[in-house]
């Protein structure tokens, strides 16, 4: 025989060490991906699930959907949230996304008796927007008359 047996063992076991060694980026990549993917996800996923749990009438919440409320009823499977005095919405409990500290909405809600800057900006502009149209036609007159008065004295 010409290779011997040795030599012919020798080879093999540096192939299954390259192999190895090409895996060894493939197995960091999965590790990183655990710790910044699939652990954090997973960790908000049972903070979320406790949260749901712990519900009860008189929190602040906000739902996926943006609205904010206070919960005024807590079932099973469902919540009815109180967006408006008067206005309540039925809710799935997964569907709230966060629960608010006491006391938050009252400082969200919007003063009832004044008008928005740009209602006022608005009014401005339009009136503005009249004030012009009058002197453009009041030109516009003026120079009638004159076109009159040039045509009578030719």
């Amino acid at each position: 025989m010409l290779i011997s047996d040795a030599f012919a063992q020798a080879a093999t076991s540096t192939q299954s060490d390259a192999s190895l060694i090409s895996l060894l980026p493939m197995v960091g990549i999965l590790i990183i991906f655990y710790f910044l993917l699939i652990r954090p996800q997973s960790k908000r996923a049972k903070e979320h699930k406790l949260m749901v749990e712990a519900l009860q009438r008189g929190d602040e919440v906000i739902t996926n959907g943006g609205l904010l409320g206070l919960i005024v009823n807590v079932s099973e499977s469902y919540v009815i949230v109180e967006v408006a005095p008067g206005i309540e919405v039925t809710v799935l409990k997964t569907s709230v996304q966060t629960l608010l500290p006491k006391g938050s909405l009252k400082s969200i809600e919007p003063s009832k008796g004044g008008k928005t800057q740009k209602t006022k900006t608005a009014k401005t502009a339009t009136a503005s927007e009249n004030s012009k149209t009058e002197e453009s036609s009041e030109a516009a007159t003026s120079k009638d008359d004159e076109a009159e008065k040039t045509g009578e004295k030719k």
